[in-house]
């Protein structure tokens, strides 16, 4: 694969196993996959850790004036190392019920690892964007690592 648009890593002071759950259970991406200041949709959350498996999510940015709907399908699943998915993206409600692939999706990568005294988390992201769409992007996920923090702080 070649060099990711931007990354974000973060260690939690939680079990591998812990972490693996917060990433793949569906009711708990629903609890925290959004930024700190935005919310995901109550039942937007589908997750298939499976090869071939789908994930969507659907995150409230009305305070913005839109709905952000992101899917995709798991291309490669390690439970406990590497989850590898398509990321699509739009705001339009009809796209997010169809669910299509299409050939401009970003490919993700989530590595994971056991640490002395808890979890390692990396989020990569390949594909075409402007690099300052990229950084705004990083900066977002970043939140959104904060939003992780406080459901495994629970």
């Amino acid at each position: 694969m070649s060099e990711p648009l931007y990354f974000v890593e973060r260690e939690y002071p939680v079990s591998l196993d812990r972490l693996w759950s917060a990433w793949v259970n569906a009711s708990e991406l629903e609890q925290w996959y959004s930024p700190t200041d935005l919310s995901v949709v109550p039942g937007s959350v589908v997750s298939q850790p499976e090869v071939g498996g789908t994930w969507a999510v659907a995150v409230d940015a009305q305070a913005y004036g839109f709905i952000a709907y992101f899917w995709g399908i798991y291309t490669a699943v390690s439970p406990h190392l590497q989850l590898v998915h398509t990321m699509n993206y739009s705001q339009d409600i009809i796209d997010f019920e169809a669910r299509l692939e299409d050939g401009a999706a970003h490919t993700i990568q989530i590595d994971f690892e056991r640490r002395d005294v808890g979890a390692w988390v990396r989020f990569s992201q390949f594909g075409e964007m402007p690099a300052e769409q990229a950084e705004a992007s990083r900066q977002g996920m970043t939140s959104y690592f904060d939003s992780l923090a406080r459901l495994l702080a629970e």
